[in-house]
């Protein structure tokens, strides 16, 4: 590291603490030449995920948009932000675990449904009558009664 004031080629790390709200480390540099002090941020660079959508086409993985249809799922749910933001958590360190260029929508949605079964039962319904694009009623009662059978086992 070079020091900002001087251009001095060493400095040295007199603190470091973890940063939990970006995931990065603080650290308190000094300069032995000058004397000065400055504070550096270390984060790690993420490889950006794409999303490959139905109709085949990709875009950057969008963490507000993940958030937002789990949220309009939960709408008039007992479901707190903090469950959402956890929820949301996971379902990115899902995506991030498969070590992967690019993830399905569909793969993403099997995430979400996952977690949302476990949060809230009608919010998990919510989201499946959207990701699974239900062709009629029949389909949808189908899918209900699949759920309600496995919830009694």
């Amino acid at each position: 590291m070079i020091c900002i004031y001087c251009k001095h080629n060493e400095v040295k790390v007199i603190d470091s603490r973890d940063v939990e709200a970006n995931n990065s480390i603080r650290r308190r540099r000094e300069c032995p030449k000058c004397g000065r002090r400055f504070t550096t941020y270390e984060t790690v660079e993420e490889t950006p995920v794409l999303v490959i959508k139905n109709n085949g086409t990709r875009e950057p993985y969008n963490l507000n948009k993940l958030k937002a249809g789990i949220m309009a799922a939960c709408q008039k749910r007992p479901v707190s932000m903090k469950d959402i933001d956890n929820l949301c958590i996971e379902v990115e360190k899902k995506i991030y675990n498969t070590f992967e260029d690019e993830i399905s929508s569909k793969k993403i949605g099997e995430f979400v449904m996952d977690g949302l079964q476990k949060l809230d039962e009608v919010s998990y319904v919510r989201f499946a009558s959207v990701y699974k694009k239900f062709k009629d009623i029949s389909t949808f009662f189908e899918f209900v009664n699949e759920f309600e059978k496995a919830l009694k086992e």
